[in-house]
């Protein structure tokens, strides 16, 4: 039992919540442990519930879901989940659909008497997207049609067929960002990342309150990423952005979110508004002993609400007043009194949250410079964290998750750098994604900090795999990182942990394993494997399980007290089977063996009775399949005869012709040849040494071998004696044994027994034939290789065994592998084959084996490396630019496809209209996207089309809609005169003059320039035409160039004229006559004659200047002065002036000024200078304090200012007393006077140093003084 006091510890972090559902619509209850791999159960009516077509059940990492599918009346009750000793109960009410309104705005509901305190019943906004929806959740992106449908949105530009919209959510609520992507021309899955602002990368964020899922649409070809938002904030709150890219392209698209806040009235939970979080972001646990600890949110009491009870009317404040506003305004004395007013239960944090508000109200005295509100940095790297401080010497402390950071080894650096405070964070893990603080005194400012973790690469990749049903198939995978998270994916869908078990994950360092423990056909597929920096991709090819049979039981004829083997061998060495005997179970005893090693079976019978004689089969498990033979008894029957026997063999078969036995290579031998005579005969053994080839490898033929054909010659015969050994011979009385132990092909032959005695002899001629799997073929050659596809062709083997060659097994690899997948179980019949499902880009090579009835022979040596590509997709948008009477113009855009091999240029063929010959435009590839065809035949009609190629070859072409005719078409000729021509063109002297004029016209116009109406002359002035355009050139302008032109475009009969005014421009000559017309006093009046050249533009002004006679520099008394006369002042008496005025235009000033030629004396009066008598003024003054000192309260141990300002003349005598006492002499008291402020510090002040303080001003004009009262706290 749990203790007194103490509540139980429930398993579930979040737990389902009763709704109302409308009949038909599916209801979806979530419930959330507090630690992933928890076994979670549903039950309704204290009944287990499994999934099923009515309910669906799905877990993921920490979150469960219980979906009710077309909910019903009868799906009306109570439910619950059970997670260990914890169980949370639930109601499901269904109403009728008319009934079922949406409700406008979401609430939380308080909790109700039955569960754990603080739950409550799910929103209005949880009821309604259960009911909308099967996620349960609001969702940003648009209903439509589906893409690829008809009708659907599509994105012409980028990648997406369908951007994520803006969306609004209630704080609790939860909303859906959709994207999708075309997938029809992409090789690999796009690349989608999503961001919030600008740069904080949402994929490390994946947790409780953010999930990403993508999926894959094999009929529409459509790709879907969807960014979950469950529980939001009001920090959620914001710009969000959307990026996909892929091997050449890229995409994004930004969107918006909107968090309302959820307030309503009767439904507003003060202990849920003031309730201290303290989990941070990214699962960080911060103490609750720092007064930084929770997030307390106030802003659901920002408003008074009218749930509360009615008090005495003269504390009810009115309706809808700001709180902030009041306590911002209010004395400190008044914050309790307003607190209760308006019903606010937690004052000490509502306080600790108006502190920091008014804090940051006022500019920080402290920091010149703060931390910016966030950092981010990539795993393994460091951080730099700085701050400026006001104060040099002052001291700081940082914080990281409000504790303090420590010195410990080389993780944490701190710098101290004249103002500046640097915090070193080196090799940053994930551990450091925290908040962290710098506190300098009682001020602080704070960041946060987050680790963004590398891209973890594939290494090795995946490897294809072909599987029987039922067998185990295990995916094997490296990264670059450990501990890397990683998801697979089956055909673009995402696998997860089922209760079944299907499917089974294994992190084992950088290795990463897929394990599917019985196979079925469903399984078959691509799988993926997805990282965030690339995915690897193999695939899986399941077949049903078929038995081959190798070799089969063959019948057997032995004799007594022999041995009688029967073999087969099968494809599979995990098959087991039974042996019979006449249709019934064979019981193996001491006499009767059964083995099993690898793929052969075998049944040995030692001591062959008559009663072994019978049908004996083998029936493999699980199959349908029967293998039969029949033992043969042979019984030796010897007459009797007289002493004088001539030798005899008996066989039953003992004539002259040969007698064909067959053996398997490397099995026993064993001919056993019953003999008599008497005396006993002497046995001799032979082989016919023969010359002839190996039989090629041949199809099984249905006929009989035709045995007269023999292309054999017998030169020799070898004795064979050996008694040990592998060919030995024994020989008894009534019999000779010949064994050959692990028979091979030297042993086929004919052997020749020959039995002497005294009487005579008798000869037979035995033929053994050794039969083996065939040699292995040659390497397999690879022809026709597409995007998928390639046929692969292969030679018989040199040798077949002896048997017919059945068919061929073939096998391929990816080159860096060491895999090899069989690509057919049913024999192969025919010396070529197409392979395909391969994934192009990707390195193969191929091997195939030949099998005959014996078994498989060895793989063949791989073919050569080769790569499926595929050609590119035809170009697109071919158009004709341009036509003359031989040459046509054309431009085209790169094809949608290209494909793994690249582009290595375009062909351009032409035909004439109603021809099927083609002839090439040019010869080889081109690069480029255009072409000018030219030497073309003059008034034909061609068709013109363009392909794309690369190593596969040509793609498909493209093909203009309509013929085109070679023929120009005549076009008025025009010109098009730009808009900055068509006014007065300046060039100053010097400048090149570049004037450029685009024209039309067709056939090329004739062009003519004239200035004034004559031809231009000179080689100064050059004229550069084009077929589009003809250029003015002036490398260097002269006056003289100033003019009227007029370029002309003419063809035949018509033309087309513009005119262009060119002034070149040039500095201005000096003033004229420059004279000084009148002196005095201090002034002089000049008088001068405008410039005789303007320099070909209008004069802008005049600069006149003044030099002393004494030093002769010049100063500048007028700019800009457009008149030609004017008054100099300010001159000094006595001296001797010149002057001189330059004239200005838009060139510049002139090259030399106008000058006065005699100076121009300022004459010196008679005047005596009398200085002005002035009264002393008597600035003393008695002692005034302008701010007198304040009462004050403080807490014991905080150092205390009291502060004061006091004027007076002369500078005063200052004395500082506490309750009559002078402080002058006391070490504990500092005393500061600057610019007249007053400052009595005491360190420290403990409560004996409350009392009355004095500040008294003295100097010779009087005195004065000041008191205030300190009082000092013990805290509690």
């Amino acid at each position: 039992m749990p203790e007194p006091g103490k509540k139980p510890v429930s398993a579930f972090s979040k737990k389902p919540r009763s709704m109302e559902v409308a009949a038909g619509s599916p209801a979806i209850f979530e419930a959330q442990t507090e630690r992933a791999g928890v076994k979670v159960r549903w039950q309704r009516g204290g009944n287990d519930i499994g999934a099923s077509d009515k309910y669906s059940l799905a877990a993921e990492g920490t979150r469960h879901t219980l979906t009710v599918r077309d909910v019903g009346p009868a799906d009306q009750g109570s439910y619950a989940v059970i997670a260990g000793s914890s169980k949370v109960k639930f109601d499901l009410k269904v109403i009728e659909a008319e009934k079922a309104e949406p409700m406008p705005a979401p609430a939380p509901v308080p909790a109700e008497a039955t569960g754990a305190a603080g739950e409550a019943l799910a929103p209005a906004t949880e009821l309604e997207g259960s009911a909308a929806s099967p996620e349960g959740s609001s969702s940003a992106a648009p209903s439509g049609p589906v893409p690829g449908s008809p009708g659907a949105p599509e994105d012409p530009i980028g990648l997406f067929v369908m951007r994520p919209q803006d969306g609004e959510v209630t704080v609790g609520g939860s909303i859906t960002f959709s994207a999708r992507v075309a997938g029809a021309s992409l090789l690999k899955p796009p690349m989608v990342k999503w961001f919030k602002g600008k740069w904080v990368d949402l994929s490390s964020k994946v947790g409780q309150h953010l999930q990403l899922h993508d999926s894959y649409d094999r009929a529409s070809k459509v790709y879907l990423f969807e960014l979950h938002i469950t529980d939001a904030q009001a920090t959620f709150a914001g710009g969000y952005r959307c990026e996909v890219s892929t091997k050449d392209k890229f995409d994004s698209c930004n969107f918006n979110l909107i968090v309302h806040e959820a307030i309503g009235p009767g439904e507003l939970d003060l202990r849920e508004a003031f309730r201290r979080t303290s989990v941070a972001g990214g699962g960080r646990r911060i103490s609750d002993s720092h007064e930084d600890t929770g997030i307390l949110d106030f802003s659901s009491l920002l408003k008074k609400s009218s749930f509360r009870t009615p008090r005495d009317s003269k504390l009810e404040a009115p309706a809808e007043e700001d709180v902030w506003e009041i306590l911002r305004q209010a004395p400190p004395s008044e914050y309790e009194r307003i607190a209760f007013q308006h019903g606010v239960t937690d004052l000490r944090g509502m306080l600790k949250r108006l502190k920091g508000m008014k804090r940051d109200e006022k500019k920080s005295t402290v920091f010149q410079k703060k931390l910016e509100p966030a950092y981010q940095v990539s795993k393994g790297h460091k951080i730099r964290l700085t701050v400026e401080l006001a104060d040099p010497d002052a001291e700081v402390k940082w914080l990281k998750n409000g504790q303090e950071i420590q010195m410990s080894g080389s993780k944490y650096i701190f710098e101290s750098v004249g103002a500046k405070r640097t915090l070193t964070i080196s090799q940053c893990s994930l551990a450091d994604d925290a908040a962290y603080q710098c506190v300098v005194g009682g001020e602080k400012c704070s960041t946060e900090l987050f680790v963004k973790e590398p891209p973890v690469l594939i290494t090795r990749p995946l490897e294809d795999q072909l599987v029987m049903v039922g067998q185990r198939v295990e995916f094997d995978c490296e990264v670059s990182e450990e501990g890397a998270q990683v998801k697979w994916l089956k055909d673009g869908v995402e696998l997860t942990r089922e209760e079944t078990f299907k499917y089974r994950f294994k992190k084992d360092g950088r290795r990463h394993h897929l394990i599917i423990n019985e196979a079925t056909l469903e399984d078959a597929g691509h799988y993926a494997l997805h990282t965030s920096g690339g995915q690897a991709l193999a695939e899986l090819i399941v077949q049903e399980k078929k038995l081959e049979v190798y070799q089969s039981i063959a019948d057997l004829t032995v004799g007594a007290k022999d041995q009688a083997v029967f073999k087969c061998e099968v494809s599979d060495e995990n098959v087991r089977g039974v042996w019979l005997k006449n249709g019934k179970e064979l019981v193996p005893d001491s006499r009767i063996k059964v083995s099993h090693i690898g793929r052969v079976h075998k049944l040995t019978i030692d001591d062959v009775t008559p009663a072994d004689e019978a049908d004996y089969s083998f029936v493999p498990e699980g199959f349908a399949c029967n293998l039969s033979a029949k033992l043969h008894f042979m019984e030796v029957k010897i007459d009797f005869v007289p002493r004088q026997e001539p030798p005899k063999i008996h066989l039953d078969c003992p004539g002259r012709k040969l007698d064909t036995i067959v053996v398997v290579a490397g099995n026993k031998l064993r001919l056993d040849v019953p003999i008599s005579g008497d005396p006993a005969p002497t046995v001799i053994w032979q082989k016919a040494i023969t010359q002839g080839s190996k039989a090629p490898a041949r199809p099984a033929p249905d006929a009989p071998e035709d045995t007269g054909a023999s292309d054999e010659w017998v030169f020799d015969k070898k004795l064979l004696c050996e008694t040990e050994g592998r060919v030995r011979v024994e020989t008894t009385k009534d019999r000779s044994i010949f064994t050959v132990e692990g028979a091979e092909k030297e042993d086929e032959g004919v052997y020749t027994v020959t039995v002497k005695n005294p009487v005579g002899e008798d000869q037979v001629n035995l033929t053994v034939k050794v039969i083996d799997v065939p040699d292995a073929p040659a390497a397999p050659k690879i022809s026709n290789v597409g995007e998928d596809s390639c046929t692969v062709q292969w030679e018989p083997p040199a040798y077949d065994g002896g048997q017919p060659v059945l068919g061929y097994i073939l096998e391929r690899k990816k080159k860096k592998s060491y895999r090899w997948m069989r690509l057919n179980f049913d024999l192969l019949r025919e010396l070529s084959h197409e392979a395909r499902r391969m994934i192009e880009g990707v390195v193969y090579e191929m091997r195939v084996y030949a099998v005959n009835a014996i078994g498989m022979s060895r793989p063949s040596p791989a073919s050569q490396p080769f790569m499926p590509i595929g050609p590119p997709s035809e170009p697109t948008h071919l158009a004709v630019e341009d036509i003359s009477d031989t040459t046509v113009s054309l431009k085209w855009r790169p094809p949608e496809r290209v494909g793994a091999g690249g582009l290595d240029g375009y062909s351009v063929e032409y035909c004439q209209e109603g021809c099927s010959e083609w002839v090439a435009a040019l010869q080889g590839l081109t690069e480029r996207t255009s072409i000018l065809v030219k030497d073309l035949p003059t008034g034909a009609r061609l068709l013109f089309r363009v392909r794309a190629h690369n190593v596969a070859g040509p793609g498909g072409p493209v093909t203009t809609q309509e013929p085109v005719t070679v023929q120009e078409i005549l076009q008025r000729p025009r010109l098009q005169l730009p808009r900055h021509l068509r006014q007065t063109i300046q060039r100053k002297v010097g400048e090149p003059v570049n004037l450029l004029i685009p024209f039309q016209g067709k056939p090329r116009p004739q062009v003519t320039w004239t200035k004034e109406g004559q031809p231009l002359a000179g080689e100064e002035v050059s004229i550069r035409n084009s077929p589009t355009d003809t250029i003015l050139f002036i490398r260097a302008a002269r006056r003289a160039h100033s003019g009227t032109y007029q370029v002309t475009v003419r063809i035949e009969n018509m033309e087309d004229k513009a005119t262009l005014v060119l002034q070149i421009v040039d500095k201005p000559s000096s003033p004229q006559d420059i004279r000084v017309t009148e002196a005095w006093g201090f002034n002089v009046a000049l008088e001068w004659k405008p410039p005789q050249d303007d320099g070909n533009t209008e004069i802008w002004g005049y600069t006149v200047q003044k030099a002393d006679k004494k030093t002769m520099e010049w100063f500048t008394v007028l700019e800009h002065y457009r008149r030609t006369h004017c008054v100099v002042s300010e001159l000094i008496i006595g001296n001797g002036y010149y002057f001189r005025v330059f004239s200005h235009n838009m060139v510049g000033p002139s090259d030399r000024a106008a000058t006065t030629k005699e100076p121009v004396f300022i004459p010196r009066p008679g005047i005596t200078y009398e200085p002005p008598s002035y009264k002393a003024l008597d600035f003393s003054e008695a002692p005034s304090f302008t701010r007198p000192l304040v009462n004050r309260s403080v807490i014991a141990g905080y150092t205390t200012i009291l502060c004061c300002a006091v004027r007076g003349s002369p500078k005063p005598k200052i004395s500082w007393f506490k309750n009559g006492l002078d402080l002058g002499q006391d070490a504990r008291f500092r005393m500061f006077c600057k610019q007249g402020v007053l400052t009595l510090e005491i360190r420290k002040p403990c409560p004996f140093d409350g009392g009355v303080y004095v500040c008294r001003a003295t100097n010779l004009q009087g005195e004065a003084q000041c008191e205030c009262r300190l009082e000092v706290r013990v805290p509690q």
